[in-house]
């Protein structure tokens, strides 16, 4: 008679409440022996629940320790440290290297290996060429001026974006502008910050370490239901308008200027973060909400899915009211950002190295994305792709009643990063994938249709 993995088992681990704080303690579990090879883990409803958490959350730490080879996952067997798993606690605590995943198929992720190395490489030999001694010095907490007036006007260029050097400032990334301007947001008395439904994670978890409780708003085939946002007690609203994150969403004309008469109304502010609006394939491009009232739209962006994230390059431009606030908390929290990398990008700017590499990139993805729409079409026909026109990803619907967790499970068994719907909000409206296909190429993203198609068929 086969054992009955559903039996409540209670885990002792501190009160934690994020993916990474639950994948760490359980790291460490294993590596001082606490937890030993063979030992079972409680199913991820049963620990989610000990630990008041999503069950997401605990779906994904799950995940990411199967893959780094710490916990196997069987069907029908729960899941357990892996054999080898224990190891001697380290005298130096080191960081963990990133898991080896057999197909990737992470969200966001750029093809790495097409970043411009040799123009990058002249880029950042002019640049520091050419700057004066006084420049290597600390810089300007607002960022580098020459790249702030480049940026100035690649954005009016490309995304009609309304803006003046004065109003762009540069930081480490987008996830350093959210957490500055939730900061600021929080400074002058905002108590809640309002998200759309589904979204992601990151975004609400670096508002909620500000003290900034998250208020999800649904999203429908028409952006973000305005009516529903108007019933919150917010004042400030976290939209990707040009192409919503996770289902590929933009947002209609119409709610559009009802967003903004919302944000009029409530003297309230409206955060776009403009992703990865330059990645378009099927659809006209479409201009930045921000242009239609630069006073009360916070536009940001980065590099990071043009380029790389390892350059940790992103800006912010800025409604007057809120620019000095966001400039001295930008100097409080690290001096500014780097001036050597600012410079490089300005020049690969200014010479149009950026524009090239995105023509390349967009041509690229094209064909990746095709190449995975096909598959899915002829190996998994019930499965139906969603928000395909533009982006570094699409969301699969599966069949109604699929357990896409349990899927997720499975599929990191098998070496495949496939991220469930469910991870991305509290109550999905469907089962459904999130798959980047950016960053493999078309004969991988082929086998990695093949595991999902083995997958789907173990349940």
């Amino acid at each position: 008679m086969p054992a009955d993995w559903t039996t409540f088992r209670e885990l002792l681990l501190p009160g934690l409440t994020g993916r990474r704080a639950v994948e760490n303690e359980l790291r460490r579990a294993i590596r001082d022996g606490r937890l030993g090879p063979g030992a079972r883990l409680p199913s991820s409803r049963d620990l989610a629940g000990q630990l008041g958490v999503a069950r997401g959350t605990v779906t994904s730490a799950y995940a990411q320790l199967v893959g780094e080879g710490y916990l196997v996952a069987k069907r029908g067997s729960g899941t357990t440290v892996a054999a080898t798993g224990t190891r001697q606690a380290p005298a130096v605590e080191r960081t963990e290297p990133p898991p080896r995943w057999r197909f990737d198929l992470r969200p966001g992720l750029p093809a790495l290996g097409a970043f411009p190395r040799e123009e990058w490489s002249q880029a950042h030999k002019a640049a520091l060429a050419a700057l004066s001694a006084d420049e290597l010095g600390y810089p300007d907490p607002a960022g580098f001026p020459a790249l702030r007036a480049e940026l100035a006007d690649y954005l009016g260029r490309v995304r009609a974006v309304a803006a003046r050097p004065s109003d762009v400032v540069v930081v480490n990334g987008a996830a350093e502008g959210l957490s500055v301007v939730g900061r600021v947001l929080a400074g002058l008395g905002h108590a809640s910050v309002a998200v759309e439904e589904p979204s992601h994670f990151g975004a609400a978890e670096v508002l909620a370490s500000h003290g900034l409780a998250v208020r999800p708003v649904p999203v429908d085939d028409r952006g973000i239901r305005v009516d529903l946002l108007a019933g919150t007690d917010c004042r400030a609203v976290l939209v990707t308008a040009a192409h919503q994150f996770p289902l590929g969403v933009v947002l209609h004309p119409d709610r559009r200027r009802a967003l903004l008469d919302w944000a009029r109304a409530r003297d309230g502010v409206v955060v776009e973060d403009d992703y990865d609006a330059e990645h378009r394939y099927d659809r006209p491009a479409v201009g930045a909400l921000q242009a239609l009232d630069p006073g009360r739209v916070v536009y940001q962006g980065s590099a990071s899915k043009v380029l790389a994230p390892a350059l940790r390059l992103g800006w912010l431009v800025l409604p007057p009211r809120l620019r000095d606030a966001v400039v001295d908390r930008k100097r409080l929290d690290d001096l500014g950002t780097g001036t050597l990398h600012q410079a490089a990008f300005a020049r690969l700017l200014r010479t149009g190295g950026y524009d090239r590499h995105l023509r390349r990139t967009r041509q690229l993805y094209r064909v990746r994305r095709d190449a995975l729409l096909d598959e899915l079409a002829a190996r998994l026909p019930a499965w139906t792709p969603i928000g395909v026109a533009a982006g570094l990803h699409v969301v699969v619907r599966l069949p109604d009643g699929t357990d896409d967790l349990a899927l997720q499970e499975r599929l990191a068994g098998r070496g495949v990063h496939a991220q469930a719907l469910a991870n991305f909000a509290r109550e999905p409206a469907f089962p459904g994938l999130v798959l980047g296909y950016a960053a493999l190429t078309p004969d991988r993203l082929r086998l990695a249709v093949h595991e999902l198609r083995a997958a789907a068929d173990l349940r």
